[in-house]
Protein backbone atom coordinates (compact mmCIF):
# COMPACT_ATOMS: atom_id res chain seq x y z
CA UNK A 1 0.00 0.00 0.00
CA UNK A 2 2.86 2.36 0.56
CA UNK A 3 4.08 2.15 -2.43
CA UNK A 4 1.20 2.77 -4.55
CA UNK A 5 0.90 5.75 -2.33
CA UNK A 6 4.25 7.03 -3.22
CA UNK A 7 3.67 6.32 -6.87
CA UNK A 8 0.36 8.22 -6.72
CA UNK A 9 2.49 11.04 -5.07
CA UNK A 10 5.10 10.99 -7.45
CA UNK A 11 2.11 10.70 -10.67
CA UNK A 12 0.43 14.08 -9.27
CA UNK A 13 4.11 15.95 -9.02
CA UNK A 14 4.37 15.43 -12.96
CA UNK A 15 0.96 16.08 -13.82
CA UNK A 16 -0.30 19.16 -11.89
CA UNK A 17 3.06 20.90 -11.18
CA UNK A 18 2.66 23.87 -9.06
CA UNK A 19 -0.68 22.78 -7.73
CA UNK A 20 -1.17 21.71 -4.31
CA UNK A 21 -4.02 19.10 -3.74
CA UNK A 22 -6.73 20.71 -1.75
CA UNK A 23 -7.30 17.56 1.18
CA UNK A 24 -10.29 17.65 3.45
CA UNK A 25 -11.95 19.33 0.61
CA UNK A 26 -15.19 19.98 2.08
CA UNK A 27 -14.53 21.03 5.69
CA UNK A 28 -16.62 21.20 8.99
CA UNK A 29 -18.90 24.08 9.91
CA UNK A 30 -18.22 26.62 12.33
CA UNK A 31 -20.76 28.70 14.30
CA UNK A 32 -19.30 32.22 14.99
CA UNK A 33 -20.49 34.24 17.74
CA UNK A 34 -20.85 37.99 17.12
CA UNK A 35 -21.53 40.77 19.78
CA UNK A 36 -22.06 44.56 18.44
CA UNK A 37 -22.81 46.40 21.51
CA UNK A 38 -25.94 47.61 22.80
CA UNK A 39 -28.21 49.45 20.76
CA UNK A 40 -25.65 48.16 17.74
CA UNK A 41 -23.03 50.54 18.77
CA UNK A 42 -19.51 48.71 17.09
CA UNK A 43 -19.25 47.55 13.14
CA UNK A 44 -17.60 43.90 12.84
CA UNK A 45 -15.09 44.03 10.19
CA UNK A 46 -15.52 39.76 9.53
CA UNK A 47 -13.51 37.12 7.30
CA UNK A 48 -14.77 34.28 6.38
CA UNK A 49 -11.95 32.10 7.08
CA UNK A 50 -11.03 33.99 10.50
CA UNK A 51 -13.83 35.47 11.28
CA UNK A 52 -13.84 38.99 13.92
CA UNK A 53 -10.41 41.00 12.71
CA UNK A 54 -12.20 44.30 14.43
CA UNK A 55 -14.95 46.00 16.26
CA UNK A 56 -15.02 49.37 16.30
CA UNK A 57 -17.10 52.30 17.60
CA UNK A 58 -19.14 53.33 14.18
CA UNK A 59 -19.49 57.02 16.39
CA UNK A 60 -15.74 58.13 15.13
CA UNK A 61 -16.32 60.10 11.86
CA UNK A 62 -18.68 62.18 9.72
CA UNK A 63 -17.38 61.88 6.33
CA UNK A 64 -14.78 59.12 5.00
CA UNK A 65 -13.07 59.63 1.20
CA UNK A 66 -12.14 56.38 -0.82
CA UNK A 67 -8.86 55.96 -0.64
CA UNK A 68 -8.03 54.85 -4.62
CA UNK A 69 -6.79 57.51 -6.25
CA UNK A 70 -8.93 56.65 -9.23
CA UNK A 71 -12.32 57.07 -7.38
CA UNK A 72 -14.17 59.91 -6.50
CA UNK A 73 -16.77 58.46 -4.08
CA UNK A 74 -17.21 59.84 -0.63
CA UNK A 75 -19.33 58.81 2.09
CA UNK A 76 -21.24 60.29 5.03
CA UNK A 77 -21.74 58.10 8.52
CA UNK A 78 -25.74 57.50 7.69
CA UNK A 79 -24.95 54.62 10.21
CA UNK A 80 -24.49 57.18 13.17
CA UNK A 81 -27.07 59.57 12.41
CA UNK A 82 -25.04 61.59 9.67
CA UNK A 83 -27.77 63.53 7.14
CA UNK A 84 -26.73 65.01 4.02
CA UNK A 85 -28.36 68.30 1.79
CA UNK A 86 -27.12 69.47 -1.61
CA UNK A 87 -27.67 72.82 -0.67
CA UNK A 88 -30.49 73.68 -3.93
CA UNK A 89 -29.87 77.97 -3.57
CA UNK A 90 -26.47 78.23 -5.15
CA UNK A 91 -23.41 76.62 -6.53
CA UNK A 92 -20.09 77.30 -4.93
CA UNK A 93 -20.60 81.00 -5.67
CA UNK A 94 -23.05 81.13 -2.95
CA UNK A 95 -20.85 79.79 -0.38
CA UNK A 96 -20.78 83.37 2.35
CA UNK A 97 -24.66 83.90 1.76
CA UNK A 98 -25.91 79.73 2.77
CA UNK A 99 -28.74 79.66 4.77
CA UNK A 100 -31.13 76.81 6.16
CA UNK A 101 -34.76 77.97 5.83
CA UNK A 102 -36.60 75.46 3.70
CA UNK A 103 -34.26 72.84 4.80
CA UNK A 104 -36.84 70.23 6.39
CA UNK A 105 -38.25 70.14 2.55
CA UNK A 106 -35.00 69.35 1.51
CA UNK A 107 -34.48 65.68 0.45
CA UNK A 108 -31.62 63.69 2.48
CA UNK A 109 -29.19 62.42 0.82
CA UNK A 110 -27.29 58.71 1.66
CA UNK A 111 -25.17 56.22 0.49
CA UNK A 112 -26.15 53.72 -2.10
CA UNK A 113 -27.49 50.43 -0.72
CA UNK A 114 -25.51 48.62 -4.01
CA UNK A 115 -22.19 50.64 -4.64
CA UNK A 116 -19.80 51.93 -2.52
CA UNK A 117 -18.15 54.08 -5.58
CA UNK A 118 -21.91 55.77 -4.85
CA UNK A 119 -21.50 57.96 -1.63
CA UNK A 120 -23.45 60.09 -0.30
CA UNK A 121 -21.48 63.36 -2.15
CA UNK A 122 -22.00 61.53 -5.49
CA UNK A 123 -26.19 60.61 -5.53
CA UNK A 124 -26.47 64.13 -8.30
CA UNK A 125 -23.72 62.39 -10.26
CA UNK A 126 -24.82 61.90 -14.34
CA UNK A 127 -21.81 59.85 -15.31
CA UNK A 128 -17.64 61.06 -15.94
CA UNK A 129 -16.83 63.39 -16.06
CA UNK A 130 -19.74 64.67 -13.17
CA UNK A 131 -19.55 63.03 -9.99
CA UNK A 132 -22.02 64.95 -8.21
CA UNK A 133 -20.27 67.01 -5.84
CA UNK A 134 -18.05 67.77 -8.77
CA UNK A 135 -16.35 67.58 -12.21
CA UNK A 136 -13.12 66.06 -13.95
CA UNK A 137 -11.09 68.32 -15.30
CA UNK A 138 -9.24 66.88 -18.30
CA UNK A 139 -6.45 69.03 -18.46
CA UNK A 140 -5.33 68.90 -14.51
CA UNK A 141 -7.23 65.24 -14.01
CA UNK A 142 -8.84 66.60 -10.92
CA UNK A 143 -11.79 66.38 -9.80
CA UNK A 144 -13.11 70.22 -9.46
CA UNK A 145 -15.83 70.75 -6.84
CA UNK A 146 -19.04 72.48 -8.11
CA UNK A 147 -21.72 71.90 -5.47
CA UNK A 148 -22.43 72.82 -1.75
CA UNK A 149 -23.49 71.07 0.52
CA UNK A 150 -25.56 70.98 4.24
CA UNK A 151 -24.65 68.34 6.50
CA UNK A 152 -25.81 67.42 10.04
CA UNK A 153 -23.31 65.79 12.34
CA UNK A 154 -23.56 62.80 14.75
CA UNK A 155 -24.68 65.25 17.20
CA UNK A 156 -26.97 67.17 15.22
CA UNK A 157 -25.50 70.32 14.82
CA UNK A 158 -25.41 71.68 11.28
CA UNK A 159 -22.45 72.71 9.04
CA UNK A 160 -22.04 74.16 5.41
CA UNK A 161 -19.44 71.87 3.60
CA UNK A 162 -17.96 72.35 0.04
CA UNK A 163 -15.99 69.45 -1.01
CA UNK A 164 -13.41 71.73 -3.26
CA UNK A 165 -10.99 69.25 -5.41
CA UNK A 166 -9.53 66.45 -5.71
CA UNK A 167 -6.07 66.34 -6.80
CA UNK A 168 -5.90 62.91 -8.33
CA UNK A 169 -2.10 62.55 -9.11
CA UNK A 170 -1.53 63.61 -4.92
CA UNK A 171 -5.10 60.86 -3.65
CA UNK A 172 -5.24 64.29 -1.45
CA UNK A 173 -9.01 65.92 -1.00
CA UNK A 174 -9.47 69.35 -0.35
CA UNK A 175 -12.59 70.42 1.25
CA UNK A 176 -14.13 73.68 3.24
CA UNK A 177 -16.66 73.79 6.33
CA UNK A 178 -18.46 76.11 8.63
CA UNK A 179 -20.87 76.99 10.78
CA UNK A 180 -23.83 78.48 8.31
CA UNK A 181 -23.34 81.89 9.85
CA UNK A 182 -19.65 81.72 8.27
CA UNK A 183 -17.68 81.33 11.50
CA UNK A 184 -14.96 78.69 12.37
CA UNK A 185 -14.50 78.54 8.65
CA UNK A 186 -12.07 75.91 8.22
CA UNK A 187 -9.96 74.52 5.18
CA UNK A 188 -8.44 71.07 5.56
CA UNK A 189 -6.46 68.76 2.90
CA UNK A 190 -6.83 65.08 3.64
CA UNK A 191 -3.88 62.34 2.18
CA UNK A 192 -4.95 59.37 1.39
CA UNK A 193 -1.94 58.05 0.19
CA UNK A 194 -0.85 56.54 3.48
CA UNK A 195 -4.23 54.65 3.52
CA UNK A 196 -4.22 53.03 0.26
CA UNK A 197 -4.50 49.15 1.14
CA UNK A 198 -8.12 50.38 2.96
CA UNK A 199 -11.00 51.20 1.61
CA UNK A 200 -11.38 55.02 2.92
CA UNK A 201 -10.50 56.67 5.39
CA UNK A 202 -12.41 58.99 7.57
CA UNK A 203 -12.80 62.61 9.15
CA UNK A 204 -14.57 63.79 11.94
CA UNK A 205 -15.49 67.68 11.49
CA UNK A 206 -16.82 67.71 14.79
CA UNK A 207 -13.11 66.74 16.39
CA UNK A 208 -11.24 67.75 12.96
CA UNK A 209 -9.44 64.59 12.97
CA UNK A 210 -8.86 62.49 11.06
CA UNK A 211 -10.17 58.93 11.56
CA UNK A 212 -8.25 55.68 10.57
CA UNK A 213 -11.38 53.66 11.29
CA UNK A 214 -11.16 50.24 9.10
CA UNK A 215 -9.08 47.92 11.94
CA UNK A 216 -6.63 45.85 9.17
CA UNK A 217 -6.59 46.50 5.19
CA UNK A 218 -9.10 45.95 2.51
CA UNK A 219 -7.60 42.37 2.10
CA UNK A 220 -8.44 40.96 5.31
CA UNK A 221 -11.91 41.35 5.60
CA UNK A 222 -14.74 40.29 3.43
CA UNK A 223 -17.74 41.50 5.49
CA UNK A 224 -19.19 44.49 7.46
CA UNK A 225 -21.75 43.76 10.10
CA UNK A 226 -22.74 47.42 10.76
CA UNK A 227 -25.85 49.86 10.87
CA UNK A 228 -26.74 51.81 7.54
CA UNK A 229 -29.03 53.61 6.16
CA UNK A 230 -31.38 51.46 3.81
CA UNK A 231 -33.12 52.87 0.33
CA UNK A 232 -36.38 51.38 0.30
CA UNK A 233 -37.75 51.32 -3.61
CA UNK A 234 -40.40 53.76 -2.89
CA UNK A 235 -37.41 56.34 -1.97
CA UNK A 236 -38.08 55.37 1.92
CA UNK A 237 -35.31 55.72 4.12
CA UNK A 238 -34.55 53.55 7.15
CA UNK A 239 -32.02 52.68 9.35
CA UNK A 240 -30.88 48.93 9.11
CA UNK A 241 -28.44 47.07 11.10
CA UNK A 242 -27.05 44.26 8.45
CA UNK A 243 -24.08 43.34 6.39
CA UNK A 244 -22.36 44.62 3.63
CA UNK A 245 -19.76 43.23 1.20
CA UNK A 246 -15.71 44.63 0.93
CA UNK A 247 -15.27 45.46 -2.83
CA UNK A 248 -13.96 41.83 -3.76
CA UNK A 249 -16.35 39.68 -2.21
CA UNK A 250 -19.00 37.76 -3.85
CA UNK A 251 -22.59 36.73 -2.79
CA UNK A 252 -25.22 34.56 -4.10
CA UNK A 253 -28.53 34.28 -1.90
CA UNK A 254 -30.28 31.27 -1.93
CA UNK A 255 -34.70 30.97 -0.01
CA UNK A 256 -36.64 28.65 0.35
CA UNK A 257 -33.65 25.53 0.81
CA UNK A 258 -33.68 23.29 3.03
CA UNK A 259 -30.34 23.29 5.84
CA UNK A 260 -27.97 20.94 3.58
CA UNK A 261 -28.76 22.91 0.50
CA UNK A 262 -25.89 23.58 -1.83
CA UNK A 263 -25.76 25.39 -5.36
CA UNK A 264 -26.72 22.93 -8.01
CA UNK A 265 -27.72 24.79 -11.26
CA UNK A 266 -25.41 27.78 -13.03
CA UNK A 267 -25.79 30.88 -10.89
CA UNK A 268 -24.42 34.33 -11.03
CA UNK A 269 -23.04 35.74 -7.97
CA UNK A 270 -23.69 39.22 -6.52
CA UNK A 271 -20.82 41.70 -6.16
CA UNK A 272 -22.65 44.58 -4.91
CA UNK A 273 -22.51 46.86 -1.73
CA UNK A 274 -25.44 44.73 0.25
CA UNK A 275 -26.47 41.14 -1.34
CA UNK A 276 -26.54 39.69 2.23
CA UNK A 277 -28.03 43.07 3.44
CA UNK A 278 -30.36 43.11 6.50
CA UNK A 279 -33.51 41.04 5.47
CA UNK A 280 -32.29 38.06 6.88
CA UNK A 281 -33.93 38.30 10.07
CA UNK A 282 -37.85 39.67 11.01
CA UNK A 283 -39.25 40.80 14.54
CA UNK A 284 -42.14 38.37 15.90
CA UNK A 285 -44.41 41.28 17.22
CA UNK A 286 -46.31 38.59 19.02
CA UNK A 287 -42.96 37.64 20.85
CA UNK A 288 -41.31 40.81 20.89
CA UNK A 289 -38.33 38.81 19.29
CA UNK A 290 -36.30 38.51 16.34
CA UNK A 291 -36.19 35.44 14.22
CA UNK A 292 -34.21 33.97 11.92
CA UNK A 293 -35.48 31.29 9.19
CA UNK A 294 -33.51 28.44 8.68
CA UNK A 295 -34.48 28.06 5.10
CA UNK A 296 -31.90 30.59 4.06
CA UNK A 297 -28.81 30.42 2.97
CA UNK A 298 -25.48 33.11 1.45
CA UNK A 299 -22.44 31.18 -0.88
CA UNK A 300 -19.34 33.94 -0.11
CA UNK A 301 -16.75 34.36 -2.47
CA UNK A 302 -14.45 36.09 -0.82
CA UNK A 303 -10.74 37.86 -2.98
CA UNK A 304 -9.06 34.46 -2.82
CA UNK A 305 -11.60 33.01 -4.46
CA UNK A 306 -12.95 30.54 -1.54
CA UNK A 307 -16.57 30.04 -1.61
CA UNK A 308 -18.41 29.41 1.90
CA UNK A 309 -21.99 28.37 2.79
CA UNK A 310 -23.08 30.85 4.97
CA UNK A 311 -26.15 30.70 7.23
CA UNK A 312 -27.61 33.24 10.14
CA UNK A 313 -28.97 31.16 13.40
CA UNK A 314 -29.66 33.96 15.78
CA UNK A 315 -30.41 37.88 16.11
CA UNK A 316 -31.21 38.60 19.47
CA UNK A 317 -31.62 42.42 19.00
CA UNK A 318 -30.38 45.95 20.38
CA UNK A 319 -29.59 44.67 24.13
CA UNK A 320 -26.31 43.05 22.95
CA UNK A 321 -26.45 42.86 18.74
CA UNK A 322 -25.28 39.50 19.16
CA UNK A 323 -25.65 37.83 15.99
CA UNK A 324 -24.71 33.58 15.68
CA UNK A 325 -23.66 32.72 12.39
CA UNK A 326 -23.00 29.30 10.70
CA UNK A 327 -20.39 29.39 7.90
CA UNK A 328 -19.04 26.33 5.89
CA UNK A 329 -16.19 26.09 3.76
CA UNK A 330 -16.56 24.66 0.41
CA UNK A 331 -13.48 25.37 -1.75
CA UNK A 332 -9.62 25.79 -0.96
CA UNK A 333 -7.30 27.56 -3.25
CA UNK A 334 -4.31 25.75 -3.94
CA UNK A 335 -0.76 27.76 -4.86
CA UNK A 336 -1.68 30.42 -7.38
CA UNK A 337 -5.04 29.68 -7.21
CA UNK A 338 -5.88 33.59 -5.69
CA UNK A 339 -4.05 34.72 -8.90
CA UNK A 340 -6.35 33.29 -11.20
CA UNK A 341 -9.30 35.78 -12.50
CA UNK A 342 -11.90 34.21 -10.81
CA UNK A 343 -10.98 30.68 -11.39
CA UNK A 344 -12.28 28.47 -8.72
CA UNK A 345 -14.03 24.99 -8.06
CA UNK A 346 -15.32 22.79 -5.38
CA UNK A 347 -16.82 19.56 -4.84
CA UNK A 348 -19.58 18.08 -2.79
CA UNK A 349 -20.18 15.85 -0.71
CA UNK A 350 -17.54 14.43 -0.28
CA UNK A 351 -17.03 11.21 0.15
CA UNK A 352 -19.73 10.34 -3.14
CA UNK A 353 -21.15 7.25 -4.08
CA UNK A 354 -23.46 8.23 -7.11
CA UNK A 355 -23.38 11.68 -8.06
CA UNK A 356 -19.95 14.52 -7.64
CA UNK A 357 -20.98 17.83 -8.20
CA UNK A 358 -18.43 20.08 -9.11
CA UNK A 359 -19.30 23.59 -8.57
CA UNK A 360 -17.15 25.24 -10.76
CA UNK A 361 -16.51 29.44 -12.30
CA UNK A 362 -14.19 28.99 -14.81
CA UNK A 363 -12.69 32.71 -15.16
CA UNK A 364 -12.83 34.50 -18.28
CA UNK A 365 -13.06 31.40 -20.38
CA UNK A 366 -15.68 29.24 -21.39
CA UNK A 367 -14.12 25.98 -21.53
CA UNK A 368 -13.11 23.45 -18.84
CA UNK A 369 -11.46 20.11 -19.28
CA UNK A 370 -12.38 17.76 -16.49
CA UNK A 371 -10.34 14.78 -15.59
CA UNK A 372 -10.71 12.31 -12.89
CA UNK A 373 -7.35 9.83 -12.32
CA UNK A 374 -7.84 6.95 -9.59
CA UNK A 375 -4.87 5.99 -7.57
CA UNK A 376 -2.21 4.67 -10.02
CA UNK A 377 -2.76 7.49 -12.28
CA UNK A 378 -5.07 6.12 -14.94
CA UNK A 379 -7.44 8.37 -16.00
CA UNK A 380 -11.43 7.12 -15.30
CA UNK A 381 -12.73 10.22 -16.73
CA UNK A 382 -11.58 12.71 -19.44
CA UNK A 383 -14.19 15.92 -20.73
CA UNK A 384 -14.24 19.04 -21.77
CA UNK A 385 -17.63 21.33 -20.72
CA UNK A 386 -18.57 24.84 -22.39
CA UNK A 387 -19.57 27.36 -19.57
CA UNK A 388 -20.51 30.83 -18.95
CA UNK A 389 -17.33 33.02 -18.36
CA UNK A 390 -17.17 34.42 -14.54
CA UNK A 391 -20.11 32.48 -13.32
CA UNK A 392 -20.80 30.00 -11.04
CA UNK A 393 -21.56 26.27 -12.37
CA UNK A 394 -22.36 23.04 -11.77
CA UNK A 395 -21.95 19.91 -13.39
CA UNK A 396 -22.79 16.37 -12.24
CA UNK A 397 -20.05 13.68 -12.24
CA UNK A 398 -21.44 10.38 -11.91
CA UNK A 399 -18.98 7.64 -9.91
CA UNK A 400 -21.36 5.23 -9.38
CA UNK A 401 -19.64 2.67 -11.74
CA UNK A 402 -16.12 3.81 -9.94
CA UNK A 403 -14.81 1.39 -7.27
CA UNK A 404 -14.50 2.30 -4.01
CA UNK A 405 -11.07 4.74 -3.45
CA UNK A 406 -9.35 7.84 -3.40
CA UNK A 407 -9.10 9.53 -6.87
CA UNK A 408 -8.37 12.88 -7.93
CA UNK A 409 -9.97 15.47 -9.93
CA UNK A 410 -8.25 17.55 -12.16
CA UNK A 411 -10.26 21.09 -13.65
CA UNK A 412 -8.43 22.62 -16.13
CA UNK A 413 -9.67 26.34 -17.42
CA UNK A 414 -7.05 27.69 -19.89
CA UNK A 415 -3.62 27.65 -18.79
CA UNK A 416 -4.80 27.25 -15.21
CA UNK A 417 -5.58 24.22 -13.38
CA UNK A 418 -7.22 23.33 -9.69
CA UNK A 419 -6.81 19.54 -8.46
CA UNK A 420 -9.12 18.05 -5.33
CA UNK A 421 -9.02 14.88 -3.62
CA UNK A 422 -12.40 13.49 -3.70
CA UNK A 423 -13.47 9.94 -2.01
CA UNK A 424 -15.52 7.24 -3.79
CA UNK A 425 -17.36 4.76 -1.39
CA UNK A 426 -19.41 2.42 -3.14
Amino acid sequence: MNKKVYTFVAILATTFAGIVPAMGQYASSVTDTIYMGASYSNEIYYSMPSGDKGTVNRSQWDIAFRANRMSASILTNDGANVGLYSYPKSDTSGWATVDTSGLSNWTVMVNSTTDWEDGAFCRNQKGHPDYGWGKYNSVSHNVVGDSLFIIKLRDGSFRKLWIMEKFSSANVFEFRFANIDGTNDTTVMVDCSPYATKNFIGYSISTRKVVDFEPVVSAQWDLLITKYMYTYPDGTLYPVTGVLSNYTTKVKKFKPVAPDFLMSVPQTMDSTRSPIGWDWKSFNMSTFAYEVGDSLAYFVQNSNGVIYKLVFKEFVGSSTGRIVLEKEQISLTGVRESEKSGFNAAVYPNPVNDVLNLVINPGKTRLAQVTLLDMSGRTVLNKRYELAPEELSTLKIPVSGLRSGVYMIRIQSGTNIIARKIIVNN
